[in-house]
């Protein structure tokens, strides 16, 4: 059965010309020659190689609204942010960044016509842009966000603005390299230098990891504590699962956020 809602928490930019693509590959941390293939999820770093936006990238090559582009489906509340970062990098490319006023249609089951899977995880189901969100899920079942959002944390993929916090996140803590939102052979991007040293140089010392959750479920951004010590932090949580950042040398034994007991998943 193929159900689906209208995500009204995420956004479309737009970023279009000539040398779009060119553009967007010297910046974020994924292969833009990839959109010829299907969507890819990327993120935007600082210089120092910190998290700051991530998004799904989607070739808009046929005419809906004119020309060659690539659409950017972002957290609704970062949109404008991201708009503005972007053209700070602009320069002199031949570029334009703007909003897309289409809808972002979350569905799982069967495709309809016209959707794109989740380039992320399978699981994730499919994602499609109509002009016409609730056009577009007529004869549908309405699918409930909160499901969706209890799958998104089974599958321990982070939230922007919950487990992704701009300034703050490195992405390969956050898992976006199992997420296949960065390319380590792509070449220079903004914030790279750090990223790869991450990879090749350094052993993780912290991460996401998933939880079981026993007992009360206290809010995100809760402190995690091992032994009495801090360990972590807590994120979202949906029908007993959460997702963690931990600090492993810590993550033994017993782990308390609030009133809840945590698991280490798997």
């Amino acid at each position: 059965m193929t159900s689906g809602y209208h995500a009204t928490d995420r956004a479309l930019l737009r970023v279009s010309g000539p040398e779009a693509r060119e553009f967007l590959q010297g910046l974020v941390t994924n292969d833009v020659r990839r959109l010829d293939a299907g969507p890819v999820y990327a993120a935007l770093l600082s210089p120092q190689g910190k998290y700051l936006f991530d998004f799904l990238m989607l070739s808009d090559t046929d005419g809906n609204s004119g020309g060659e582009g690539v659409l950017l489906d972002v957290k609704a509340d970062r949109a404008a942010a991201l708009a503005q970062r972007l053209a700070v990098y602009r320069l002199r490319a031949r570029v334009a960044i703007e909003p897309d006023g289409r809808a972002v249609v979350l569905g799982e089951g069967e495709p309809p016509a016209g959707a794109l899977p989740d380039p992320r995880d399978p699981g994730l189901g499919w994602r499609a842009y109509p002009a016409d969100g609730p056009g577009f899920l007529a004869g549908m079942a309405p699918l409930d966000p909160a499901a969706h959002a209890a799958r998104r944390v089974a599958l321990g993929v982070p939230e922007t603005g919950v487990e992704l916090r701009p300034d703050d996140s490195y992405i390969l803590e956050m898992g976006f390299e199992r997420l296949h939102g960065v390319d380590f052979r792509k070449g220079c991007y903004v914030g790279q230098e750090v990223t790869a040293r991450m990879k090749h140089k350094t052993e993780l010392r912290k991460g996401l990891v998933a939880v079981r959750v026993e007992g009360a479920a206290p809010p995100p951004g809760t402190e995690i504590f091992a032994g009495g010590k801090p360990a972590g932090t807590l994120f979202s949580v949906a029908d007993g699962r959460g997702l963690a950042h931990l600090r492993f040398d810590r993550a033994e034994g017993e782990l308390v956020a609030g009133d809840a007991r945590l698991v280490r998943a798997g």
